[in-house]
This record gives C-alpha cells, sequence and structure tokens, in this order.
C-alpha cells in the first residue's frame, strides 16, 4: 500500500530497497543492461522456430502524438534532393546521374524510443549516485549516453499482454494501474517465465484506441501503466529493460496527489532501468495470442547518438 499524501516518502522508500546502486562497480554506465550477458543473448536467438518478424516501431512523421509538451514535437522530414530536381536539370551531376536526399529533424524521444539513464535524476542524482550535473551538461550526457548500449540490447524478449489477460475487449481502461498481481496473473496465463536479462514488453491496448478513436491526450494525458508498487518487482527480477504501448510507461495519473512520475524517478536512477515507450505491440501481441508463444528473439538497439539520454529506435521481434 502507498500513501497518496506521500510521494516522496514512498519515492525515498522504494530508492533505498531498490539500489542497484555500485553493483556493477562506481563506473558503470548500462545499468541493467548487464544482465543482457552473451548466454542470455544465445539463449535468445534460439528462439526463432518459424522466421517470422514484426517491426514494434510507430511511424516517425508529422502525423505522430506530440503536442509540444516540453517542445516535444513530432518529425519534420524534408527533402533536400528530388525528383523534380534530376529532371530538370539542375542537381550538376554529369551523364544523367540524379538521386534524392533528405533529412529529418525531431526530438529523440517524439516515438518510439528508449529513455537512457540519463534522462531522469532523483534530488539531483543520477544513476549510480553521480551528481546530474556532472553527468548531463549542455554538451550531452558525458558519462551514460545512449551510445553506451548501442551494441548490447539485443536478447530475449517476453510480451506480457496484460490488455488480453485483464482487460476487457484486449484493452485496459485509462488510470489503470498494473499491479504485481497483474503481472503474474499474465505470465501465468500466458505460461511463460520472465527473468534476469529479459527484455519485457507490456502491452496495455491503449495504442489500439487511440488509433480507433485519434491521438487525443495519447501524448501525456491518462494512461493505463504499471503502478508505482511494481518497483520492487522490476528490481527483483532483474530483467535488462521494459517497454509499453504507451507514452510515459507508468499509470497515469499517477498514484499520488500531487507527483510526476514517481515510477521514473525510481527505475531509471536508482535500479538503472532501461525504459521503452510508445512501442506498437499490436500486431506481435495478435501473433501471440493466435500461437500461444509469447518469447521471442529481439532486437532493439539505439542509434548510437553521442551523449543522447534517449533514442529513437525500431525494435524487431523474430519468432
Amino acid at each position: 500500500m502507498i500513501d497518496p499524501k506521500d510521494p516522496e516518502g514512498a519515492i525515498a522508500a522504494a530508492a533505498k530497497r531498490c539500489s542497484n546502486w555500485g553493483r556493477w562497480g562506481a563506473d558503470d554506465v548500462r545499468g541493467t543492461m548487464n544482465f543482457l550477458t552473451p548466454d542470455k543473448r544465445t539463449q535468445g536467438a534460439k528462439l526463432v522456430r518459424r522466421g517470422v518478424s514484426f517491426s514494434l516501431s510507430q511511424r516517425f512523421d508529422a502525423d505522430g502524438p506530440q503536442k509540444g509538451w516540453r517542445r516535444r514535437t513530432n518529425p519534420v522530414h524534408t527533402m533536400l534532393d528530388t525528383g523534380t530536381d534530376a529532371v530538370t536539370g539542375v542537381q550538376g551531376f554529369p551523364h544523367g546521374l540524379g538521386g534524392a536526399d533528405d533529412v529529418i529533424a525531431m526530438p529523440l524521444q517524439c516515438s518510439t524510443q528508449w529513455d537512457g539513464l540519463g534522462h531522469i535524476f532523483d534530488h539531483g542524482m543520477a544513476w549510480n549516485g553521480r551528481p546530474a550535473d556532472r553527468v548531463v551538461t549542455s554538451l550531452g550526457d558525458l558519462t551514460t549516453g545512449i551510445e553506451t548500449v548501442a551494441d548490447v540490447v539485443a536478447g530475449r524478449g517476453v510480451l506480457l499482454d496484460v490488455g488480453r489477460a485483464i482487460g476487457t475487449d484486449g484493452e485496459l481502461p485509462d488510470g489503470f494501474a498494473i499491479t504485481e498481481e497483474h503481472l503474474a496473473a499474465t505470465i501465468a496465463a500466458q505460461r511463460v517465465e520472465v527473468g534476469r536479462g529479459d527484455i519485457v514488453l507490456v502491452r496495455t491496448g491503449q495504442l489500439a484506441r487511440v488509433r480507433r478513436n485519434g491521438w487525443g491526450d495519447y501524448a501525456g494525458g491518462p494512461a493505463p501503466g504499471l503502478s508505482f508498487t511494481t518497483a520492487d518487482w522490476l528490481h527483483r527480477t532483474e530483467i535488462a529493460a521494459i517497454a509499453t504501448d504507451t507514452w510515459g510507461f507508468e499509470v497515469r495519473p499517477n498514484e499520488f496527489e500531487d507527483a510526476f512520475q514517481p515510477l521514473h524517478q525510481v527505475a531509471i536512477p536508482h535500479i538503472g532501468l532501461f525504459l521503452g515507450e510508445m512501442w506498437d505491440l499490436e500486431a506481435l501481441a495478435a501473433d501471440c495470442a493466435e500461437d500461444g508463444v509469447h518469447e521471442f528473439w529481439l532486437t532493439a538497439a539505439p542509434l548510437p547518438i553521442t551523449g543522447a539520454v534517449g533514442s529513437p529506435v525500431n525494435p524487431i521481434a523474430v519468432k
């Protein structure tokens, strides 16, 4: 149980219980990705049976969900060279050669993405007990930039389709807090195991709903998501990462009367856990429901953008 009037106390207590500071040494920059070992990666690769693959990424275009909160906008895609330029001969290439080129401008967390370890602080402290002002400056994340895990995010993926297992018509309502009991019930219903080094995907069904009804407040508004009380489960299971089909990973509104993303405040700077948001789990979930297999090989490497605190990603699940 949590006291809805005391987010400070609940966060402090959970941070103390779930801290991984120093677990992999004072210089560690990978947090829970340390659980994703070569052995775990080998086990994940053996899950490929049918060779069918699923992209778990939403589109990156101007029709995305962002509404400008904290200057987050949808991608702006601009052509630098086009077929029109080639036909009119303005490109200046010899012997009839023509081509197209383009550029994109976007916040790194505007669509399907990973939160890096420099994304969230607790009382001015970043992952592994470092002062936040020594980690992330105007030059970027000088210590735990997302590039530090660009070569490791591939292994056993597990889909926990809580929307189908617990919800109505495959979906959870906005504001639904997914507890450890809900996760355990889903794991039991799917006859799957979750443990050290796994990349866990939690489907709520919210993305399916907004695709029917329009984006609405998907970017920052009410949503189903992980309860703050799952912090101990996230720590105890020793998973490498967790991602959801929602904007903010945890339930919104949050479970305290005056709080903003309190589970982030424990999961990232204290557990060292990588969080994925706005993943498209619909096609994968439908396939898992049909064949009853909820584990797969998953590769989800971030772009190695030096010093970034998050990154777009196109995760690929292969069954």
